[in-house]
């Protein structure tokens, strides 16, 4: 393994998609990425793992891995089936989901002036209500007692 490089993945004829890594790399956070990334040690050979449950989409759980590692910053030496930069997964149908119309019809809204605001007032509004007139005779107010106690 070139000695810049800190993780190299391959594939093996008996365990499957496997990793390795450099010995410049303390074994304990090597153990620790390649776990977080479900590879397991391979017990009668020390420095290697081999991904749990391959059969369980390998090619791309392998290629995440890389993926992660180089993300962290390692220097990751990959087959070229098991490299994400040189090698593209399988082409996705494109299907018409009408993302990109709903976002250009929000788009447009955004632009445009909204329906519930209407055009600002042209005039001020009165500074304050009108006052009524004063009545020209006196109000008469008719008291009456209250029955003692309350009432029902």
């Amino acid at each position: 393994m070139d000695p810049g490089t800190h993780f190299a993945f391959g594939t093996h004829n008996q365990h499957g998609f496997v990793a390795a890594f450099n010995s410049s790399l303390p074994v304990h956070l090597a153990h620790w990425y390649l776990v977080r990334e479900q590879f397991e040690p391979v017990p009668e050979q020390p420095g290697l793992y081999r991904l749990t449950e391959p059969e369980r989409d390998g090619p791309r759980r392998t290629r995440q891995a890389v993926h992660d590692l180089r993300r962290h910053g390692y220097t990751v030496h990959a087959d070229v089936a098991l490299d994400p930069a040189a090698s593209a997964g399988p082409p996705r149908p494109a299907r018409p989901n009408g993302l990109m119309e709903r976002r250009r019809r929000i788009a447009q809204a955004a632009a445009g002036r909204s329906p519930q605001r209407g055009p600002a007032p042209t005039t001020s509004p009165p500074s304050a209500r009108p006052i009524p007139p004063q009545p020209t005779y006196a109000p008469t107010v008719h008291l009456t007692a209250a029955a003692a106690g309350r009432s029902r």
